[in-house]
């Protein structure tokens, strides 16, 4: 019998490895911001996140995704979001790891060593880290509330989960989420309609009954959720608990569930709260400062999140050319391929570097440098490094062809990589926002020369490295001043990104790579298009610094 169907030449899957191991740009940026600490924890949960058991969680959790149940089987209005089993295992890990409220209860370095580990966890499934990640960014704006805080914040802390929907009295461990956009407003939160009625003075501060709707109101499953309402006083800030003290189910209705183009494993949702119970944070009228602070949490984790997409699509990329053989060699060794792969190391190593910078930023809160210098990193990192996903995510998934285009029921990681790509782009402030909100931390009154200086000190410490850096950073004042209005600021917030990049890679990246880089992104092209190096950079020491298993080429 003639054989007609024997499998050869297709890469064995990329699974049981140590994610953290293989990532050689991380453990440099690291090594540079944390000299000298315990790498056994990053290693072992290197080791979990690469696994084959918490890769088939990854799968399920997205082929499976939320199912709404507004009633039960008697007709009582529940109000509940049922998950697949592997979302739980998946957020137990998250929460485990420590990468929702944990690092606040902890030292210096902390927030860096989340922010790998957050890197990490999304390479093996992102969508679960979004109510991780909004419980992050909200645990600080309790303090706003000092009552709400002393009960709240250990079990925000605590690295136990506990999915049950009962009282926070009752759980080791607890989530938090925000809803903050109403339909008419979207980012002018300033438009919000839903209502604010003050109820009775209580042992959490006063009270207020909500009414009104949020459009996007992701992981309704949380314990409670910091919301923007329409208060006597204005547009404030209130923390709206799913099931109030006394056990009893708050008045909050989930409308349905969004459909959306990725993101699967985390449910979002549009509700509304009918005299729900909330407690303020913080004065009235204060929402949108509240907001604002919040925001650079959430924003850190969207650049953080797409430095961890890059990584694995990149992962995926290496592991598929390594072992596929097209016209008598492997795709590695075939020169414009080895051109693409090489620019793609170069553009994730150097994302890598700018949100760990941001991390640093976030970590230091008492350094006046940081958080000046934490202000413009904040929209530039965002900005950038969530615009170039999406044309990343592309350029990877060409490498393999046809089979990164396949779902292949949750197998083909790359397509879930190629549709999450734009989320974080979008989330907490798309790419207009952001770059607005560079041009006030450049206009800021008094704090703007603080800034400005921040970013000068910045970007001296490579002065002399390299001519084009040099020449580079040397031109940013004048197109500061020619790029700083609306027209021209996502230019600006690009200029500002490349030079901050190139100054990282200079710090913790080995010369081979400021090389690269400089050459690359700073000489006029700035990589438009990928697979575009010029000729004389070493591709293979590029390629060889990004491989996820060491000799795998």
């Amino acid at each position: 019998m003639n054989m007609t169907h024997e499998v050869t030449n297709q890469p064995r899957p990329l699974v049981d490895h140590d994610l953290y191991a293989g990532n050689r740009p991380l453990r440099d940026a690291l090594a540079f911001h944390l000299p000298g600490a315990d790498e056994a924890s990053r290693h072992a949960l290197g080791q979990l996140l690469g696994s084959a058991a918490m890769q088939g969680h990854a799968r399920l959790a997205n082929v499976h995704p939320p199912r709404l149940r507004t009633h039960d089987r008697f007709g009582h209005r529940i109000d509940e979001v049922e998950f697949h089993p592997s979302y739980h295992a998946l957020m137990a890990a998250a929460v485990g790891a420590g990468l929702h409220g944990t690092p606040w209860a902890r030292g210096p370095g902390a927030h860096v060593e989340r922010a790998a580990a957050f890197m990490l966890f999304t390479e093996l499934e992102p969508s679960i880290l979004c109510p991780v990640s909004m419980s992050y960014a909200v645990t600080p704006a309790l303090r706003a509330n000092a009552a709400l805080a002393s009960d709240w914040f250990p079990k925000l802390a605590s690295t136990a989960y506990d999915p049950r929907l009962v009282s926070f009295a009752d759980k080791p461990g607890v989530t938090m989420g925000m809803g903050m956009t109403e339909k008419q407003g979207g980012s002018d939160v300033r438009a919000n309609t839903t209502r604010a009625e003050f109820a009775e003075a209580t042992p959490w501060g006063d009270c207020y009954r909500l009414t009104g709707h949020k459009w996007f109101f992701s992981a309704p499953m949380c314990d409670a959720f910091l919301v923007l309402a329409q208060a006597a006083g204005g547009l404030s800030c209130f923390f709206l608990p799913r099931v109030l003290p006394d056990g009893s189910r708050n008045a909050l209705q989930i409308q349905r569930l969004k459909d959306k183009l990725g993101n699967h494993a985390n449910a979002s949702s549009e509700v509304e709260f009918h005299g729900a119970l909330a407690w303020r944070v913080g004065d009235e009228g204060r929402g949108v400062a509240q907001i604002l602070e919040m925001g650079t949490l959430t924003r850190l984790d969207c650049a953080l999140g797409t430095a961890g997409l890059m990584r694995q699509a990149l992962s995926l990329a290496l592991n598929h050319c390594a072992q596929r053989h097209a016209f008598g060699k492997p795709l590695v060794a075939q020169p414009l391929m080895k051109n693409v792969l090489a620019d793609l190391a170069l553009e994730s190593e150097a994302a890598t570097a700018l949100a760990l910078r941001l991390a640093r930023a976030v970590d230091r809160q008492d350094d006046p440098h940081e958080a000046a210098l934490r202000r413009v990193l904040t929209p530039v990192a965002k900005f950038w490094i969530c615009k170039r996903g999406a044309a990343f995510a592309q350029e990877a998934m060409e490498c393999l062809g046809g089979n990164g285009y396949v779902e292949e029921h949750g197998e083909g990681t790359m397509a879930r990589i190629y549709r999450e790509m734009p989320l974080n782009s979008i989330w907490e402030g798309a790419g207009n926002i952001m770059a607005l909100d560079l041009l006030r931390a450049l206009r800021g009154g008094g704090r703007a020369g603080t800034v400005v200086d921040a970013l000068r000190a910045e970007l001296d410490t490579a002065r002399g490295a390299h001519p084009a850096c040099d020449s580079f950073v040397d031109a940013l004042p004048q197109r500061i001043d020619e790029l700083a209005d609306e027209p021209s600021a996502r230019r600006l917030a690009q200029h500002l990104a490349l030079a901050l990049q190139a100054v990282l890679l200079h710090a913790h990246a080995t010369p081979a790579v400021f090389e690269a880089f400089c050459r690359a992104r700073l000489g006029g092209a700035e990589g438009l298009v990928f697979g575009t190096l010029p000729a004389g950079i070493d591709f293979d020491h590029l390629i060889d610094r990004a491989l996820p298993v060491q000799g795998q080429a």
